[in-house]
């Protein structure tokens, strides 16, 4: 089985489309089954990578993402858990892409110094990959990345256009933490929308009209005030701050419900789960109250988690890759 699959583009039989790969469904909090956050997409032949959180780039490969191909790495904002896996992401793209130039990486302001740290920590290891492969597998002018620093005033801002797709950057609320963005992807009648962290903010139904689906992070208030007693019951108060203090930058799955009905997306998918989810009985619990603000199809996601957005077309088609 590994010998028919083993370098195998899986993609040369896709429909044209959107494909969206779920390759990291949590949050800093361990979860068996959600890595860090960290969102593939494919429009058409075009691959690119929304945010790298820790354990996301191991799952594109066996869910048939082309990670050689990946043209651009785009971060939400700077949390250690949306790029603590960004070095072993660069390494994929450069040694499966052949890459010749680094890969971009675009993200708020502060990318820069992001990007100069992971060159930094992966160059001695780079100079290995090339003294032991070849200049052929590593080339070293493709080894790390280069930053682009995204800053703009207005609610939105247009980052790429690039024939049929389309990428739009736009500021979701997320204080302190700040710069924050959400990006939305139009790829020919196909869209979807991708919040970041964020708590329940108007912009993101704004600059997610209509889209197909709407990706949305989500974080049960209530699960989490019960963390938050259990950890005060048992003395341990510096987490019990953590379980406070986390309610008042992500949104509940009620409240990305509300904001996916405001949009007009026909589907909402739930990713960066707090608390962690290690039983599926769990997740009724999870998203009790979503499905009164939203009467579409609702997402817990998890690892392995693919949506497919076939041209021109209305299906949404999902699927497991894992």
């Amino acid at each position: 089985m590994v010998s028919q699959n083993l370098g195998v583009d899986r993609t040369v039989n896709l429909e044209d489309g959107l494909h969206v790969y779920i390759c990291g469904a949590g949050s800093p909090l361990p979860d068996p089954k959600r890595s860090g956050p960290c969102i593939g997409v494919l429009a058409g032949n075009q691959a690119f990578v929304f945010d790298a959180g820790s354990g996301g780039s191991r799952n594109l490969g066996p869910m048939g993402f082309p990670t050689g191909r990946t043209e651009q790495i785009f971060l939400t904002h700077l949390h250690s858990d949306h790029l603590d896996g960004l070095g072993e992401m660069l390494l994929g793209t450069w040694i499966n892409g052949n890459r010749s130039t680094p890969t971009p990486v675009s993200g708020p302001v502060g990318t820069t110094k992001v990007v100069d740290g992971f060159n930094a920590a992966y160059r001695i290891d780079s100079t290995y990959r090339t003294a032991h492969h070849g200049t052929d597998i590593a080339n070293p002018s493709g080894f790390g990345a280069t930053a682009n620093e995204i800053d703009f005033t207005a609610d939105s801002q247009l980052v790429l256009i690039d024939g049929d797709i389309k990428i739009t950057a736009f500021k979701v609320n997320h204080e302190p933490v700040s710069p924050a963005f959400g990006y939305r992807i139009d790829y020919k009648d196909r869209s979807i929308a991708i919040s970041g962290d964020t708590a329940y903010d108007p912009n993101v139904a704004e600059a997610s009209k209509g889209v197909d689906v709407l990706f949305h992070e989500a974080l049960n208030m209530d699960m989490v005030k019960t963390m938050q007693a259990g950890a005060e019951n048992n003395g341990a108060k510096r987490m019990a701050k953590i379980m406070y203090d986390i309610r008042d930058y992500h949104t509940s799955p009620v409240d990305a419900a509300k904001t996916a009905e405001a949009a007009g997306a026909k589907a909402l998918v739930l990713y960066h789960i707090v608390p962690m989810l290690p039983n599926d009985a769990l997740i009724p619990m999870f998203v009790k109250g979503a499905a009164d603000e939203f009467a579409s199809k609702i997402t817990v996601s998890e690892d392995g988690t693919i949506v497919r957005l076939p041209a021109g077309s209305d299906s949404i088609l999902y699927d497991n890759g894992l």
